[in-house]
């Protein structure tokens, strides 16, 4: 049996270097996979491109990584809770390709099954379509949209075990599966990480095969990012 796991989230970051473009699963502050952006953060990387639904908040996920200007370039769908991330876009000191959501995922999904391109609606006439191709289909307009091509996707699930089949809980199944296998190198950390045959293949959202090193994280935040309450009477 083909043992992927390493013993600290170093190891598992192993070969991150400078100018890299990283995949990062989660959707606002669920699933996203902080261990990995901690270590990003103590490492120092720099002029990186992120790929990711959002930008996290100020001082938590991805904001942290803004806060040290690590960040050169972001491909996101949401942005709207970072103020840092608001004002190094307004004063041009990031690179902002804002990309819709479904796009998003589905230039993930095409990279993870190794298809170069896709054609989508979404977009066409607007700002999102200049300079890409379009074609017409059955009386409708497409994009062509090229698949992402990044060097480590960064994930986040629930379960999985040494051989890298991992199952994801609630909202975390979000971004998280479509970037598994979707770059050179797959890293995913979870909670809880059991032998190789543990889990009911029925269970298992994404196999092994798409995953290259996962490893045990501690001590997870789970953050709400904006937490809702009704007044007492």
């Amino acid at each position: 049996m083909i043992r992927k796991t390493v013993s600290k989230v170093s190891d598992a970051l192993a070969g991150v270097q400078n100018g890299m473009t990283f995949m990062l699963g989660g959707f606002g502050l669920c699933g996203i996979p902080e261990k990995a952006i901690e270590e990003l953060v103590r490492l120092g990387i720099k002029d990186i491109t992120c790929i990711s639904n959002n930008a996290g908040v100020d001082d938590f996920g991805l904001g942290l990584l803004l806060q040290k200007r690590q960040i050169k370039k972001m491909i996101s769908s949401y942005v709207g809770e970072n103020d840092e991330f608001e004002r190094q876009m307004l004063s041009g000191e990031l690179e902002v390709e804002l990309t819709p959501q479904g796009t998003l995922a589905e230039k993930c999904r095409a990279a993870q099954g190794g298809f170069p391109a896709f054609f989508t609606p979404a977009g066409y006439g607007t700002e999102v379509a200049e300079g890409k191709e379009t074609r017409e289909f059955n009386g409708k307009m497409y994009v062509l949209e090229e698949a992402f091509k990044a060097d480590f996707s960064f994930v986040k699930a629930w379960k999985g075990d040494e051989a890298g089949n991992l199952i994801f809980k609630g909202t975390a199944r979000n971004f998280n599966p479509v970037m598994c296998g979707a770059a050179k190198i797959t890293v995913a950390e979870v909670e809880e990480l059991v032998p190789a045959g543990s889990l009911d293949p029925n269970q298992i959202h994404v196999p092994g095969i798409f995953v290259q090193r996962i490893f045990k994280g501690e001590g997870y935040e789970k953050r709400i990012e904006q937490r809702t309450v009704r007044k007492r009477n």
